[in-house]
């Protein structure tokens, strides 16, 4: 169960408004400081929930930026549970919080078939008339889940060992990325352990109301990961939405499973070969060798669930540090996307308007391509500057199995 959180650290300083790319762009969201700390105190007192409430895109830069460390993200959340708990979510909802369930229900199906229900006008019309724009970028199921391909893939005999959860957008629609990261933790030295038991890490089920199914897919991965925290084994992911539920919304919406199994902090990827890079493990360097690849040049967008986490931005520096790539950090906030936010009819234009800063940028760069770890990050940038996007360790592998 969750734990009520405290509002009043809340000194009403505004600095979270000010940040908010959701309150930026309409004035249907009274912004995160009204909604969250402000209005927590009227939910303490049983009074009716503002309707605005369901506009916070829970990108956390409201927790980011302020200076209190009050939790602003999370008094939201968990106010969405409760109104939830009234009034259940509908099917569109359901759809876009069970992604996983629904690839598992549907594995059977080729995903030229799949993607040609899911993808043609017919079918975009009726999602639209259930709420899910029919203008908004749905990413394709890809022929073969990362599990399955990774039964095929023979790994070199390491000594050490890395455990590597994928996250459902890895999974199920871009099993590439995940085997790139096979390869370079591979290169780096480690042997990669992919546990079949693990499930979604439950954001999305969060953001779309579905609480105590959240609750018992992180009881389940608490459980299933905590064998491997205790046998001395790195746990790591290159989502940062994965990595920031266990790291910091699990333990507070969750604090009795937290303390039931204990912390279960996955590991940031980027971080954890970027260390292998400086201790010698991981060579990213021609020392002096000609190289016949061309100079790449890239442009990063920072996931706002990667920034939340306050460990830097392991990926940008990662790619900085290969031969002849050139990375322009483009600095211009949220891409609007927020998981499945930006795919709500009702939610579409906000997270458009959101984005259109980081969109412009981003074409004007002249950079071959972008990068973000974030998984629909890449999939909402790709829609709306027309680049496209990889995850860094896609370039990463790119750079050095060419060499």
């Amino acid at each position: 169960m969750s734990v009520r959180i405290n509002p009043d650290k809340c000194i009403a300083c505004t600095t979270c408004v000010v940040h908010c790319p959701v309150a930026e762009a309409t004035p249907k969201f009274l912004g995160p400081r009204m909604i969250g700390p402000a209005y927590e105190r009227f939910r303490l007192l049983g009074l009716t929930e503002d309707p605005s409430l369901h506009y916070c895109a829970n990108c956390k830069n409201c927790d980011i930026s302020c200076p209190h460390g009050v939790p602003v993200s999370s008094l939201n959340m968990m106010a969405r549970a409760d109104q939830f708990k009234k009034h259940s979510p509908g099917l569109r909802d359901w759809v876009l919080g069970h992604g996983e369930l629904m690839a598992k229900w549907l594995r059977l199906i080729p995903a030229a078939i799949k993607n040609f229900g899911m993808l043609n006008p017919v079918t975009r019309a009726v999602l639209d008339a259930l709420g899910i724009d029919k203008r908004a970028p749905l990413p394709a199921f890809a022929p073969q889940t990362f599990r399955q391909l990774m039964q095929h893939v023979h790994q070199p005999d390491l000594k050490r060992s890395v455990v590597f959860y994928p996250g459902c957008y890895v999974d199920v629609y871009d099993p590439r990325t995940g085997l790139d990261m096979v390869w370079a933790m591979n290169r780096a030295g480690y042997k990669v352990i992919v546990p079949e038991e693990l499930v979604c890490c439950g954001l999305p089920m969060v953001a779309n109301g579905f609480w105590q199914h959240a609750r018992s897919n992180a009881e389940h991965n608490l459980k299933a990961l905590g064998q491997w925290r205790d046998a001395g084994l790195p746990v790591v992911t290159g989502c940062p939405s994965c990595a920031l539920m266990f790291r910091v919304d699990l333990p507070e919406y969750f604090p009795d499973l937290a303390e039931k199994y204990g912390a279960c902090r996955l590991a940031d990827a980027q971080e954890f070969l970027l260390d292998a890079v400086d201790s010698g493990d991981l060579s990213v360097k021609a020392d002096g060798k000609p190289t016949n690849l061309p100079d790449l040049k890239l442009i990063y967008h920072a996931p706002c669930h990667l920034r939340a986490q306050g460990n830097g931005l392991p990926g940008l520096e990662l790619l900085r540090r290969l031969d002849g790539v050139t990375v322009e950090n483009a600095d211009a906030g949220c891409c609007g996307i927020s998981g499945s936010y930006g795919f709500k009819k009702e939610k579409y234009d906000i997270a458009q308007t959101v984005g259109s800063e980081l969109f412009d940028k981003i074409r004007k760069s002249g950079a071959q391509a972008a990068v973000s770890e974030c998984g629909t990050c890449r999939v909402q940038i790709t829609h709306g500057s027309g680049k496209f996007s990889l995850h860094p360790v896609s370039i990463l592998r790119q750079r050095l199995e060419a060499r």
